[in-house]
């Protein structure tokens, strides 16, 4: 038989320390989880919103639902006109755009 005193005489006497060591495994997983998925994932999202905020007239884009269309008018900050077809021009948000496939050449001065 254990006495109760025999088993309170095992444990350790601060008690913190060893909290400490439970934790680093979910620290050290935060931490390859962040280089791996979040860091790469925030530079894509930002490179696709400076993407975004250049598209200007002339430059054919790919639109979220599929459509390859070239944009004829940048109405706002918001929103483009895009034409899809001949004669089928359509207000696109920009955030439904998702890739720029060629830009146009700059306007000459």
């Amino acid at each position: 038989m254990i006495t109760p005193a025999f088993a309170q005489s095992t444990a350790p006497a601060g008690g913190g320390g060893d909290m400490l060591i439970q934790f680093v495994p979910f620290i050290l997983i935060f931490v390859i989880m962040w280089f791996l998925i979040l860091r790469p994932q925030q530079k894509r999202q930002k490179a696709h919103q400076e993407m975004i905020k250049n598209v200007r007239r002339g430059d054919t884009i790919v639109t979220s639902g599929g459509f390859i269309a070239k944009v004829t008018k940048v109405v706002d900050d918001g929103e483009v006109e895009a034409e899809i077809a001949e004669g089928v021009k359509v207000r696109i948000v920009r955030g439904m755009i998702s890739e720029v496939r060629s830009k146009a050449e700059p306007v000459k001065s």
